[in-house]
């Protein structure tokens, strides 16, 4: 199908669940917003330009951006951090988006729809699930929402002491030109989902995946260190699956925009790396806060030059 073709028309509208019916320009007038800050808030979201005299926006397009500009208006937010919410949303509903988009295309491919019919069947699914997922979509987020702002009401600044967790699969970019493609995006979604069902069972956030990496962060280093050693021994565990090794550090985090950043995040990083297949090597600091830990081992590994650190002593942790 082509840009042009109709079914694409009817498969997007099917999805907006409007009818296109204004340009760009009309939209910025409309919403009484310059259209130069209209295509800026455009972009932010995460949507390429289109062309001036395109027929490509809904009524709902129209409200969005009286919406961000309300929100400017009444000091709720100022023109930076209009612009970073928009960025993150955008970033955040792209990923989600193209996750159920391609959920949706296994469940056509697996029900054997023919490819002569898959906009007509796209377009019934779209009037079956887009209701309800949009319902769960604010709930799952006033839910996430509630979660993070009772989480850094107190904070003074965005740096806050935490121990952060990166853990890789080690020999992943020899195996995956060992295997199939299916083969391969299969073991990542168990890797990436059971991982996942871990950080968060254990009292952990999880930051990001990254095919055959996580980051997650958590309040203590004794969370921290459960987390790790229980994602060690369940992907152990799954026939086929590289061995895990992970690394802990516990210190300054600072939080921006859903991700973390900082000179822990870094060490956290580094000793990965320098761990052993199965293993789970910590700083010092989190040695330090395990040491007389009931549930967990300490064994200190020779001194290491860590890149961007210098020299420390790390420690391979272990269940007691």
């Amino acid at each position: 199908m082509t840009i042009d073709d109709p079914r694409v028309d009817g498969l997007t509208e099917a999805f907006l669940r409007q009818h296109r019916r204004y340009t760009s320009h009309q939209v910025a007038e409309l919403a009484g917003v310059p259209f130069h800050r209209a295509r800026r808030f455009w972009r932010a979201l995460g949507f390429a330009n289109v062309a001036d005299d395109a027929i490509e926006f809904t009524d709902a397009d129209v409200e969005a951006l009286k919406t961000l500009m309300g929100l400017l208006a009444d000091g709720t937010y100022d023109d930076e951090h209009i612009m970073l919410m928009a960025r993150s949303l955008g970033r955040a509903s792209a990923r989600l988006a193209e996750s159920q988009a391609e959920l949706g295309a296994e469940t056509l491919d697996l029900a054997g729809v023919p490819l002569s019919r898959r906009s007509h069947a796209w377009q019934r699914r779209a009037d079956r699930v887009v209701p309800d997922l949009e319902r769960l979509l604010v709930y799952a987020w006033r839910r996430h929402l509630a979660a993070s702002a009772g989480r850094i009401v107190d904070q003074e600044t965005a740096s806050t002491r935490l121990a952060v967790g990166f853990a890789d699969l080690v020999g992943f970019t020899r195996l995956s030109r060992q295997i199939s493609e299916t083969e391969l995006a299969r073991l990542v979604e168990r890797f990436e989902s059971r991982s996942a069902d871990i950080v968060a069972s254990s009292g952990g956030r999880m930051i990001k995946t990254l095919g055959d990496s996580v980051l997650w962060v958590s309040d203590t280093a004794a969370h921290a260190a459960d987390i790790a050693l229980s994602l060690v021994g369940a992907h152990a565990r799954v026939k086929g699956m590289p061995q895990l090794r992970v690394g802990l550090a516990i210190g300054p985090v600072i939080g921006r925009m859903g991700d973390v950043f900082g000179t822990t995040v870094n060490l956290a990083s580094r000793l990965t790396s320098l761990a052993p297949a199965g293993g789970v090597l910590a700083d010092p600091a989190i040695a330090g806060e395990l040491e007389d830990h009931p549930r967990f081992g300490l064994r200190a590994e020779s001194l290491q030059v860590v890149r961007g650190v210098g020299e420390l002593v790390p420690y391979l942790v272990s269940r007691a």
